[in-house]
């Protein structure tokens, strides 16, 4: 059993009070976007571009599946240093970027201003926010000093509410409601150090030495398996894998067939949705029996939460917390991302 002297020990730099305060930054997230004064020409707007990386760029992939069944305007995640070629004057670009130095992220909002699209950036700081200043290009500025996988509440919750505040979205102020009640229940419960009371401790414990995949539909979850697997990565420095439903039943099911002495140390999780499309239902039930016969580490866990918002964030911030035990299991503080920052200051030197 984990010990809290344990956790105090390996988690330095106290990566498990920024899991514990998302729903208070939920709630400051909104407050900075109300506070912030944003003009853009709606009426011009026909589709939407989130450019952003890593951390940064989750909350994008977080905004496109939920809004996916209401909004009507197109809207495109881009991980790259150029933009798609459709963006012009009728684009909004939201430029993501945490640290505000991220350089595909730069890159694609110069390339933005250039196609004069409608333009808002969200950062905390750096070249980002001088650019968005120099420009005339709204800006919601963000709190700094956190890792950019930690400030998912500010990457998300300022679009959606401008969305819902331009009228793209209905309002969604009950289900926000939801979802902030619902985050600080589990955050309680995910705070007991024993695995009988905690169900995020009781998965990172099964998770252990084996290799992750993440499998979910891909109607409104799929941004959530996405996290899952980044979240595992950064946090608990194992790599993870996943791919969504129904996509997976047409390729991925052939390959269980072959390395077995692999396959039996995999771990897969299917991440469920009471609401999932009744044959997507089907095909999750199918292939699991299919991975029975593999290996016999296959867990399913249920959304909580009556709003889809609150659905999608209740297996967010598990998948959140399982990874931060996963890492004290693992004996990795799981704020440090040295690799990364190796990676940056290599390409620095070019």
């Amino acid at each position: 059993m984990i010990e809290e002297d344990e956790i105090r020990r390996i988690d330095a730099a106290n990566m498990r009070e920024l899991i514990v305060r998302l729903p208070e930054q939920i709630l400051d997230a909104l407050r900075i976007v109300r506070s912030t004064e944003i003009t853009v020409q709606t009426r011009r707007i026909r589709n939407i571009v989130v450019t952003g990386l890593g951390g940064s760029a989750i909350g994008g992939d977080l905004l496109r599946s939920y809004s996916a069944g209401e909004i009507r305007v197109p809207m495109v995640i881009n991980r790259n240093y150029t933009l798609p070629r459709f963006v012009n004057e009728h684009t909004l670009v939201i430029v993501s970027s945490y640290s505000g130095n991220t350089e595909e992220t730069i890159a694609a909002h110069r390339e933005a201003a250039r196609r004069k699209a409608q333009v808002v950036a969200i950062t905390s700081n750096g070249e980002t926010a001088r650019i968005a200043t120099r420009l005339h290009h709204p800006l919601i500025s963000i709190p700094k000093g956190l890792p950019p996988r930690a400030a998912l509440a500010y990457s998300f919750f300022p679009p959606l509410a401008l969305f819902t505040r331009w009228g793209f979205l209905r309002s969604k102020t009950r289900e926000i409601s939801e979802t902030v009640d619902l985050l600080k229940t589990k955050a309680a419960e995910y705070a007991v150090l024993d695995p009988d009371l905690n169900p995020a401790l009781r998965l990172a414990e099964r998770l252990k030495g084996t290799l992750p995949i993440v499998y979910a539909a891909s109607d409104h979850f799929d941004a959530v398996a996405l996290r899952w697997r980044g979240q595992l990565e950064e946090n608990a420095k194992v790599l993870a894998y996943g791919n969504v439903f129904p996509e997976l039943t047409h390729n991925e099911i052939v390959g269980w067939r072959m390395l077995p002495s692999l396959l039996e140390n995999t771990t897969v999780i299917f991440l469920r949705d009471l609401h999932d499309h009744t044959r997507v239902k089907l095909r999750m039930d199918i292939t699991k029996s299919i991975i029975n016969k593999y290996t016999s580490r296959v867990i399913e866990v249920q959304s909580e939460g009556t709003s889809l918002l609150a659905r999608i964030f209740s297996l967010l911030y598990l998948g959140d917390w399982v990874s931060f035990y996963l890492a004290i299991l693992n004996g990795v503080d799981p704020t440090p991302v040295e690799v990364i920052d190796h990676l940056k200051e290599k390409l620095a030197e070019t």
